[in-house]
């Protein structure tokens, strides 16, 4: 089971970037999804979550200007970033609880993806 994220880069301030993040494997559910970030020198901070059912929860800087969805027959997460500013500038990182079969036994796992750069110049 992984999860693998694309669409960071390089963009100026003001502009909007689209972030996803597959989840693959043995799945059979994915449970709560949500985008990470971590800027040099600082924590790992919780950008913005989603439950299966919808509800989504923000960083209180990005509310407003990013929003996270989630297509769950591809078990998939977005996150619709605009009005960027370099403050936004980081290692973004998906990360899911997901269970997962292995023979006739269920199991699920907190999983991280490798991150991908989102640069904001000013």
């Amino acid at each position: 089971v992984q999860l693998q994220a694309s669409g960071g880069g390089l963009v100026q301030a003001g502009g909007s970037l689209r972030l996803s993040c597959a989840a693959s494997g043995n799945i059979f559910d994915v449970k709560l999804m949500a985008w990470y970030r971590q800027a040099p020198g600082k924590e790992r901070e919780l950008v913005a979550s989603i439950t299966p059912n919808g509800a989504a929860n923000y960083l209180e800087s990005v509310k407003g200007r990013h929003t996270i969805s989630r297509d769950s027959t591809r078990n998939m997460v977005y996150l619709q970033m605009s009005s960027l500013q370099p403050e936004d500038t980081a290692v973004y990182f998906c990360n899911a609880d997901i269970q997962y079969l292995n023979g006739d036994q269920m199991y699920e796992i907190n999983v991280w993806g490798k991150g991908t750069q989102v640069t904001v110049s000013s």
